[in-house]
C-alpha cells in the first residue's frame, strides 16, 4: 500500500521527493495550492472520466465537476530548475498540477503516461499567462427597440375597388 500525504498525493520513495501522482492508481485524492480559496488549499479528486475540485471561497463551499475531455491536454511547464506537468484547462483556476521533477527522463515518462491515461494531447506550455477575458456578446443587442414593442399591430384595410 502506498503512503498518501495530505499536501501532494502519493509519494513513492520517501517524503523528501518532489510531488508526483501515479496515473495507474486512479482515482486519486489530494490537496493542491489555490490562492483564491480559503486557507489557500483545495481538494482535488482525479478519476478517469472526471475531475472534482472542492474548495471554499469566503466561507461558501463548492464542488466543481469537470469532465476530463474538457481539458486542453497535459502541459509541460518549466519552473526554475525543474519541470512540472499540469492538466491544462482554458480557465487557469481549473488547471491541476500532476508532477514536479528535475529529472528529464522521469518527466518525459510521466508526461506520456498521463497523456495516454486521459487520452489527451501532450502540450508544450511555454507561456502560461492567462488569456485576456473575451468580451461578451450582448444578448439584448438583436432585439427590437423598446418603443417598437409598445406599438400594436394594425389590421390591413380591405381592398378598395379601383
Amino acid at each position: 500500500m502506498r503512503r498518501q500525504t495530505a499536501t501532494s498525493g502519493s509519494n513513492s520513495a520517501g517524503s523528501g521527493r518532489m510531488p508526483r501522482l501515479d496515473p495507474l492508481s486512479l482515482p486519486l485524492s489530494f490537496s493542491a495550492h489555490d490562492t483564491r480559496a480559503d486557507g489557500g488549499v483545495r481538494q482535488v479528486e482525479l478519476h478517469r472520466e472526471r475531475v472534482v475540485l472542492r474548495r471554499a471561497i469566503s466561507g461558501m463551499r463548492m464542488a466543481v465537476n469537470v469532465r476530463v475531455s474538457d481539458f486542453l491536454g497535459i502541459a509541460l511547464r518549466e519552473i526554475d530548475d525543474a519541470h512540472m506537468l499540469v492538466l491544462a484547462h482554458r480557465d487557469p483556476s481549473l488547471t491541476i498540477p500532476l508532477c514536479i521533477s528535475d529529472d528529464r527522463d522521469e518527466i518525459a515518462d510521466a508526461w506520456e503516461m498521463w497523456s495516454e491515461t486521459f487520452a489527451l494531447p501532450q502540450l508544450q506550455d511555454r507561456n502560461y499567462e492567462p488569456a485576456p477575458r473575451r468580451r461578451r456578446r450582448n444578448a439584448l443587442r438583436d432585439r427590437r427597440p423598446r418603443f417598437l414593442m409598445r406599438r400594436k399591430a394594425t389590421e390591413l384595410l380591405p381592398w378598395a375597388p379601383v
